[in-house]
């Protein structure tokens, strides 16, 4: 057993700190830029005259870092060689992604919008993997420099953890497909280009099999954006899109026909891991703003760090980060030796626990940084904020305590996810 990352990713870790701090800092920090990660960030990112949406400057912004980032050669790390990548293993995002989430908030990782230098273009890996050969020649130069973009929609106003119940459906009327439905919190939808809509097309309520997943161009008549919903933290591009009588042709098709749940759970299930990852880093972050702070911060003529009361939680946060570390560590370099869909209960059971413990964090930073940690002025409460979320998007951490249930007790026969 070698417990030793890779000589590659250690060397490029450092690289990717010298990128950041020579290019994407500045930026940061150029202008009034700050005003987007200091105490004026939500206000700043938010188009409030535009029902919440994302204020166009903090896109532009995101849109500068990321052109920066590419043309350093990070942006597309984990894309296949094949588009400009490097071919990142599940090891490597794992690690970059807890890297960049440890160094706090900023231009070079904003989770709240999903936005890293190092991208995980989850668009572009789906594409590669399931997408026809016209769907990958009109998309697949788009999507890896991030100048086209498709919303993801399979959650419904009624159907969430059950994904499989979606009463959104599609009919066959010749070379065409009807879709008629509606779909909640599809993330982007303010800049998609398409949707890529699930639909049943046979089988019954429940079934793993008859959910077919459609790549449906917004503006297609009867496809229409409701409204986008407001959430915790602001700003949003969560939208509630409704389908009546959507005719799109065959070509529209995203994988086979009958099989869109493979799609959905290929996306879940890496996506879950990176997701992890970047949890333990927030944590991380957390943990190590907190234990700063309590050995300068003085009350009753001593430190903070003096009380055990301080001590002790973090000692346990700090405990549970490490075990948590190897953990996801072991379980990328599984996915990457055995297949992503051999470590379906150990890719719950990351996701669960490190976003609850990033939650656990951000709470006790901002008790330790008493009144201080409360406002705006620190950066805990957006953390919080923000990874409150992944609770329970991509499958609640009750979802995820249930499939890892199933494969303990034998309620799940087959050691990959429904559908696969």
């Amino acid at each position: 057993m070698d417990f030793e990352l890779p000589d590659h990713l250690r060397k490029y870790l450092a690289e990717l700190d010298e990128f950041i701090d020579r290019e994407i800092v500045p930026l940061e920090q150029a202008g009034d830029n700050i005003r987007f990660f200091d105490h004026r960030r939500e206000d700043a990112r938010t188009d409030w005259h535009r029902g919440g949406l994302p204020n166009g400057e903090w896109e532009d912004l995101l849109d500068e870092s990321r052109r920066r980032a590419d043309a350093a050669g990070h942006l597309r790390y984990a894309y296949p060689a094949e588009y400009g990548g490097r071919d990142g293993s599940n090891l490597d995002m794992a690690v970059i992604r807890e890297h960049l989430a440890r160094r706090g908030l900023g231009l070079h990782c904003d989770l709240q919008t999903e936005h890293a230098i190092v991208a995980n273009n989850v668009g572009l890996l789906l594409m590669h993997e399931y997408g026809s050969p016209a769907q990958k020649s009109e998309w697949i130069t788009d999507l890896a420099t991030g100048e086209k973009f498709f919303g993801f929609g399979i959650t419904e106003p009624a159907h969430g953890s059950d994904a499989t119940f979606l009463e959104t459906t599609a009919v066959r009327d010749g070379d065409d497909w009807i879709l008629n439905g509606e779909k909640t919190f599809n993330t982007g939808m303010h800049r998609a280009d398409a949707d890529l809509i699930f639909a049943r097309t046979s089988g019954n309520p429940g079934d793993g099999v008859g959910i077919t997943a459609f790549l449906v161009p917004v503006g297609t008549p009867g496809f229409t954006i409701a409204e986008f919903l407001w959430t915790f933290n602001m700003p949003t591009d969560h939208a509630h899109v409704v389908l009546q009588d959507v005719r799109v042709p065959s070509t529209t098709v995203f994988g086979k026909e009958g099989r869109g749940l493979a799609v959905v759970q290929h996306f879940f299930n890496e996506n879950r891991l990176r997701q992890a990852a970047s949890s333990l880093g927030a944590a991380q972050y957390c943990i190590d703003r907190s234990i700063a702070y309590a050995k300068q911060r003085k009350t009753f003529g001593t430190p903070l760090a003096a009380n055990q009361a301080i001590q002790f939680p973090l000692v346990e946060l700090t405990t549970q980060c490490e075990m948590l570390r190897t953990f996801i560590h072991k379980t990328a370099w599984s996915m990457d030796r055995y297949g992503p869909f051999t470590q379906s209960a150990q890719v719950s059971m990351a996701n669960y626990w490190s976003n609850r413990l990033c939650c656990e964090a951000a709470d006790r930073a901002m008790q330790i940084h008493g009144a201080l940690g409360y406002s705006r002025h620190t950066p805990f409460e957006h953390i919080y904020r923000h990874h409150r979320r992944y609770r329970i998007t991509e499958g609640s951490e009750e979802i995820q305590i249930r499939r890892v249930a199933g494969y303990l007790f034998g309620f799940m026969q087959q050691r990959a996810p429904k559908g696969v």
